[in-house]
């Protein structure tokens, strides 16, 4: 019989909010355990358009809040994390100078139809308003406004329609998933009291225990005093396995395609391009580790384990990058990779799904019966604004459980973001002489890691095993990362823990290689590394348009 284990908190999904709200409960000495049936940061995490946004476009929908909340945690991040998180300038093509501003005044006072057309008036009326609110623990510089001759200057292939461009800096997440994991290794790492069990299953909840099973098949039994459900587009699904029954999310699906475009990614000059497409539709374009990124959509869907960007998506994608870039070509050919997930937003009914509301909450659903602890269900936000939130709903279980909180997470650095050298020349003369690594190689390392890049740089030595098409990466980091974070299959890997997939630039000859270093490390007979490289292979040529 399973010895049923009692806990403080039980964690269900290992998103970028449960992970957070893990991390700020370990550092309160609390007893928690965070479970996914999946890979953590494998659901809708992984799916974001990369950005640490404050979101200028709340400011049509009179979300000044959310707003000033966005650009001090995107402030904050900054900071905390910044071998994660990097300043990304933004450029903002205008097409009118007045059009816009009724539909805006419409749309502030609760129009449900987007606005269209956003004028070089009300453009700098946003931008003014994006200063102020992004003033606290300010990092970026304030906006610009270009006139058409410099806008074209800088960017030649931009469409000769535009009047103006803004500019302003947000930023971009390199690898949201490794984020994710470096949140719940933090949580780990705080005190005995914390666990995270990936590709695990919830089977039921039985009176007040709640019985799961690990990915080793081994059964666990808990009896927490409080359940967080932070199952982000799959919360109505746990609850019914709890046995409740709730109608909280009404998700929208956002797609994204990257492209192998070096003629783009030279015109952008490290740029994101922030604009509206002709149906009035909010889209971007940025280089993301070489690679072009184009997105985004925002159309209702409801299941997020079928969820893929579609035909209908891509077609729109590259006509709205013809229209905006008429100096360069673009083609389904230059796709590499493509995907989508649901932002597990709230279910509101009869709203655009443009003008869904991106904020939190967390409506609680009391003990009842057999039942002796209450459900927290962590409803919306955004990626952004993850340690917000994480905050807010560690407050409100401390506060029900009769504890204080004894550390902030304001300014706790996250994952590689701790003892991250300030002069990165001298941090990497040093590592090199202790390991002999190459001082490019280890600058490759720092970017992505940040100061963990240290004892990765220990196992590679001087000779790194690279991998076939993808030398950046090696043998030996992969090896790394396997032992060191809860790496359970293949795609954890390649589609997690590293760039591999997503840049497209992982090979079949690479797999292989991957493959191998996985079985070595985690003792797959040849049968289970050949299904591991097929359910791969599978999933990322028939869902995200990898050519393998």
């Amino acid at each position: 019989m399973t010895a049923i284990e009692e806990i403080d908190v039980l964690i269900l999904g290992g998103g970028v909010n449960g992970a957070g709200t893990f991390r700020d409960l370990a550092e309160q000495g609390l007893s928690v355990v965070i479970t996914d049936k999946g890979d953590f940061g494998g659901g809708t995490s992984s799916a974001p358009s990369r950005l640490i946004h404050g979101g200028i476009k709340y400011l049509e929908t009179g979300e000044f809040g959310l707003v000033a909340q966005s650009t001090l945690e995107r402030n904050l991040l900054l900071r905390n994390a910044p071998h994660a998180v990097r300043p990304l300038e933004t450029v903002i093509p205008i097409f009118s100078w007045l059009k816009g501003i009724p539909a805006a005044l419409r749309t502030l006072f609760g129009s449900t139809t987007a606005p269209r057309s956003r004028g070089a008036v009300l453009v700098k009326l946003g931008l003014v308003m994006y200063d102020i609110h992004g003033a606290r623990r300010r990092v970026m510089p304030k906006h610009k406004l270009w006139s058409r001759k410099r806008a074209l200057a800088e960017l030649p292939p931009l469409t000769p329609k535009i009047v103006a461009a803004g500019t302003y800096y947000d930023a971009a997440v390199t690898m949201p998933e490794r984020l994710v994991m470096e949140l719940v290794q933090d949580g780990i790492a705080t005190g005995p009291g914390a666990e995270a069990l990936n590709h695990c299953t919830l089977n039921k909840a039985a009176g007040d225990v709640i019985h799961v099973t690990e990915a080793s098949g081994r059964a666990r039994a808990f009896r927490p005093k409080l359940v967080l459900n932070a199952g982000g587009p799959w919360i109505d699904r746990i609850n019914a396995t709890l046995g409740l029954s709730t109608k909280l999310i009404g998700g929208t699906k956002g797609s994204h395609i990257l492209l192998d475009h070096p003629d783009l990614i030279a015109a952008l000059k490290g740029r994101m391009i922030y604009f509206e497409a002709d149906d009035g539709r909010i889209c971007l374009v940025f280089d993301y580790l070489g690679r072009a990124l184009v997105g985004s959509t925002d159309i209702r869907a409801a299941d997020p384990d079928t969820v893929r960007c579609e035909e209908d998506e891509i077609d729109y994608f590259i006509q709205a990058m013809r229209d905006l870039l008429p100096g360069l070509n673009f083609s389904k050919e230059q796709i590499v990779y493509a995907y989508s997930g649901i932002r597990p937003l709230p279910n509101s009914e009869g709203v655009a799904p443009g003008l869904i509301s991106r904020d939190h909450s967390a409506p609680v659903i009391e003990a009842e019966g057999a039942r002796t602890w209450p459900v927290i269900s962590l409803v919306g936000g955004k990626w952004t604004t993850f340690r917000g939130f994480s905050e807010e709903v560690s407050d409100l279980v401390l506060k029900r459980l009769g504890r204080s909180r004894q550390v902030s997470t304001t300014d706790l650095p996250i994952g590689g973001g701790r003892d991250y050298p300030q002069d990165v020349a001298k941090w990497t003369g040093e590592v090199s002489a202790e390991t002999s690594a190459a001082p490019a190689r280890l600058q490759v390392l720092l970017d992505r890691y940040g100061s963990k890049a240290r004892a990765i740089a220990k196992c590679e030595g001087q000779r790194p095993l690279r991998l076939s098409d993808a030398p950046d990466y090696s043998l030996q980091e992969l090896g790394w990362l396997i032992r060191n974070e809860q790496v359970v299959t293949l795609e954890d890997l390649v589609m997690r823990r590293t760039a591999l997939a997503v840049t497209g630039i992982l090979s079949a000859q690479g797999l292989e290689q991957a493959a191998g270093v996985a079985a070595a490390a985690l003792g797959w007979d040849e049968a289970r590394r050949q299904a591991e490289i097929e359910a791969v292979r599978q999933r990322l040529v028939g869902r995200h348009r990898l050519k393998l």
